[in-house]
């Protein structure tokens, strides 16, 4: 596996070795001593899967205090814009982003460290997202940011007329409302 550090520390892409013959192709998508061996000791307890159309926003997403959770996200069909945004208030990075596109394709995975919001858009015709998290769901430490709030600036890759989100995404409050998550 190649680990790649990102602009916002703490944030890695993480790409396959692959290998191909004519049976098609075998890939480790995780080892957790490959991955405490590249500073992320991070073990998980839950694994995610959804499936969206295109033109769909998820997020942005977390949870605070004892029920954050760090992510490690990827895609199994189609291509998506995945996003992760610093909200740690002592962070230097605070209200930055990364944005990768992870694609079934190119195989890639994001680790988002606990602390970051989470979000994805939908750039193919439909898309398949598995995500593993070292915490378990705990809604009432869940807190959203509108995905299109200015002062974060993320360019989601959709036409604002093609947007699907979710009520709750669409009446979040903005990154100036974000409590301390003490990280």
């Amino acid at each position: 596996m190649n680990f790649i550090k990102t602009d916002i520390d703490g944030v890695v892409i993480v790409e396959p070795k692959i290998f191909t013959d004519a049976r098609g192709y075998f890939f480790e998508s995780y080892n957790e001593n490959e991955f405490i061996k590249n500073g992320i000791p991070n073990r998980f307890v839950q694994d995610n899967q959804s499936k969206s159309c295109y033109g769909v926003i998820r997020g942005l997403h977390c949870q605070l205090g004892e029920y954050a959770q760090a992510k490690l996200v990827r895609v199994l069909h189609g291509t998506v814009l995945d996003v992760a945004v610093d909200i740690r208030k002592n962070s230097p990075t605070f209200g930055r982003h990364v944005a990768v596109e992870l694609s079934a394709e190119n195989r890639r995975q994001l680790f988002i460290p606990r602390g970051f919001l989470h979000g994805f858009s939908v750039l193919t015709d439909t898309a398949i997202f598995a995500y593993k998290c070292d915490n378990f769901y705990h809604p009432e430490s869940e807190i959203g940011i509108r995905y299109d709030d200015p002062e974060i600036g993320i360019d989601w890759r959709i036409p604002a007329d093609k947007i699907i989100t979710s009520d709750k995404d669409r009446i979040a409050k903005g990154l100036k409302d974000v409590p301390d998550n003490g990280l």
